[in-house]
């Protein structure tokens, strides 16, 4: 089969390979289409050590090609595969904490992955998709499985207010998923004119720019949102909740100063969930959020009941998410969708790995 092979650290070749067989009980599962995320372009680059010869990607939907051990989903049942491999039996998968697994990993990374023409995993990993839901909704699937498992742990009321900080893809979920829940007043903040403006169309209440939002960040992933001690974000918040602060700030840059900003811009008793991944904190001292008793998230992965839910919303139609796959690219052509997903231009960049992967 043909499949994308890092060769060694920085390379990554397409080549033929032998098929996963479905033994010990796995199941087959052709790749229909694979996302590209920042993790994919980290190990591709050597930023992220992995085995020479592992198989990369992660984020895949496809077709039961072979059944796995109970026969559940049958053949020929499209699904999307959680590439969080757990055991289903240490303590933490015990305390229904699968994506912490002990003995677990990540397809991609420590077992090989999905921009390959097929995947062999076990079946606990695969969730039916449903016929309403389009192509592009499918490359969205793993994505937004870990922003409900991020939005998981708020308890919130319509009348709560959220920020958004960031709007690459994840920044752009997380918003609709607040707007889902109910909430009318979701601010969203960028550096980036176009994504202000889609964020609107997806139905954020208020955008506000930050003051620098010209670098990037998690290989494009996501924007950053620059931040000065006071500028237009602050005063959006402070008119927008009546200078309360937010209810609910979730960072999704992942850099220092967008940590700090999240502490500055949330309310006395507010949650701050840390989705995108912060190196270092550096801008902040524990005292400042001491002071508002903040309540800090911080969210992995995500779980079997989120992959789910993540399918059903997209079934249901309750989120827009075709706007947010703007790049399309054959296995044969993986280094182009390497390069796309650092673009700034670019949101979801997608592999199609069989000809009937079709966009909506």
């Amino acid at each position: 089969m043909i499949a994308a092979v890092l060769e060694r650290a920085g390379t990554v070749a397409i080549r033929d390979v032998p098929a996963p067989r479905a033994a010990n009980g796995l199941a087959l599962v052709r790749v229909g289409q694979a996302g590209v995320c920042g993790t994919d372009v980290k190990i591709a680059a050597g930023e992220i050590p992995v085995p020479d010869g592992r198989v990369l990607g992660h984020e895949m939907t496809g077709w039961v090609e072979v059944p796995g051990r109970h026969g559940d989903p049958p053949a020929g049942t499209a699904v999307m595969v959680n590439p969080a491999v757990f055991c289903g039996r240490c303590d933490l998968c015990r305390r229904d904490l699968p994506q912490l697994c002990r003995n677990g990993g990540l397809l991609g990374r420590d077992a090989d992955g999905c921009f390959a023409e097929l995947v062999a995993v076990d079946e606990a990993l695969l969730h039916p998709i449903p016929g309403s839901v389009t192509a592009d909704a499918g490359a969205l699937l793993q994505v937004l499985s870990t922003c409900v498992h991020a939005q998981s742990a708020l308890h919130s009321s319509p009348d709560d207010s959220a920020v958004v900080i960031g709007l690459g893809v994840t920044g752009l979920l997380h918003l609709q998923l607040l707007r889902a829940r109910g909430l009318r007043t979701v601010i969203g903040v960028t550096g980036s004119e176009w994504k202000r403006d889609l964020a609107r169309r997806l139905g954020a209440s208020t955008v506000a720019s930050s003051a620098d939002g010209s670098s990037a960040t998690a290989a494009g992933a996501v924007d950053a949102a620059g931040v000065d001690e006071v500028d237009e974000v602050d005063e959006a918040i402070a008119d927008a909740t009546g200078g309360r602060g937010a209810r609910f700030v979730i960072d999704c840059a992942g850099t220092p100063a967008t940590f700090a900003q999240a502490v500055r811009l949330a309310g006395a008793g507010g949650t701050i969930v840390a989705f995108g991944i912060n190196p270092r904190v550096t801008d902040v001292t524990p005292y400042e959020w001491y002071i508002k008793e903040l309540t800090i998230h911080s969210p992995r992965a995500a779980g079997p009941r989120d992959c789910d839910t993540a399918i059903e919303l997209c079934a249901r139609g309750q989120l827009d998410v075709g706007p947010l796959v703007t790049g399309r690219f054959p296995l044969s052509r993986l280094a182009d969708a390497l390069a796309a997903t650092r673009d700034p231009a670019q949101l979801k960049v997608v592999v199609d790995v069989d000809s009937r992967v079709r966009a909506a």
